[in-house]
């Protein structure tokens, strides 16, 4: 990803957040993603799109470490930075059951955060 402004990055962030909602809103369980090939489908492109979310706080987070820290602790981050660097560097060992904790339960936070600080970008 090249890097962009922030709110160039945060709309980002939110649109993929978007997808990621699309994609999981037939997802019950951990194991619905490995059930058959649409399954593994909907796990590797969300998969993609939460490392592409990591990268773009990374590059936040390098460029104006203070946008974010405003709205969350720098570990909040941290945190979502790491899980970019396992999907990127250990794919192997994701789990699914991760990434559905991830969609049903942390999405929704980093979704309010995400909405917040565009708009105090915008004004």
């Amino acid at each position: 990803m090249d890097k962009k402004n922030s709110y160039e990055l945060i709309s980002y962030i939110k649109y993929s957040i978007y997808l990621i909602e699309e994609r999981f809103d037939s997802i019950s369980t951990s194991s619905d993603f490995l059930s058959d090939n649409i399954g593994v489908e909907k796990l590797d492109s969300i998969s993609m799109r939460l490392q592409s979310i990591g990268e773009a706080i990374k590059n936040i987070l390098k460029n104006d470490s203070t946008l974010l820290t405003q709205f969350a602790q720098k570990s909040y981050w941290s945190d979502i930075v790491r899980f970019r660097d396992i999907i990127s560097h250990h794919y192997i060992d994701i789990d699914s059951e991760v990434v559905f904790d991830i969609c049903d339960e942390d999405l929704r936070e980093l979704k309010e955060l995400i909405i917040n600080i565009e708009k105090s970008l915008k004004s």
